[in-house]
């Protein structure tokens, strides 16, 4: 194997500690902002192991890509430098990044399908309420009809 392509591998695998270092970041952050007794924060020790699962599944990827899957010895030092240079270095850009993402993106997407939901509910409250004022009549006849037929006799 040439020096390059040794070289190419570890800076490949000092990136995937960098995006696992984001990830692992993304997931803590993501179960921080939830409630206390919401699902998320219920299951976060699984939700956890996930994300650790989908990082080792993507390293190996990008080892199948740069080296076909071959590991050296020196790959997990990579993604532990990666990872903590995440910590000492990309860790406020990437928070900075992901609350313009949050802001510009993902707040908008949820405003959008929040109105649309409320707006289905008040319609279907609408016709709800106009199929209920269209009925009274019936609903009172109905009532008088019953009651003059089952009438219970006190004796």
């Amino acid at each position: 194997m040439s020096l390059s392509v040794q070289f190419l591998s570890l800076l490949a695998m000092i990136g995937t500690g960098i995006g696992a270092g984001a990830f692992m970041d993304l997931i803590g952050t993501g179960i921080d902002k939830v409630g206390k007794k919401s699902v998320i924060r219920k299951y976060s020790v699984l939700i956890e192991v996930i994300g650790w699962i989908l990082i080792g599944c993507a390293s190996f990827y990008v080892l199948f890509v740069v080296r076909d899957g071959a590991w050296r010895m020196y790959d997990p030092f990579a993604q532990v430098s990666g990872m903590l240079l995440y910590a000492s270095i990309f860790h406020r850009p990437f928070r900075f990044f992901g609350r313009i993402v949050n802001m510009l993106i993902i707040r908008p997407i949820v405003f959008i399908i929040l109105l649309v939901v409320r707006i289905i509910r008040a319609l279907f409250r609408l016709v709800v309420r106009i199929v209920m004022l269209l009925a009274t009549p019936f609903i009172y006849v109905y009532k008088k009809v019953y009651s003059s037929l089952f009438q219970t006799r006190d004796e």
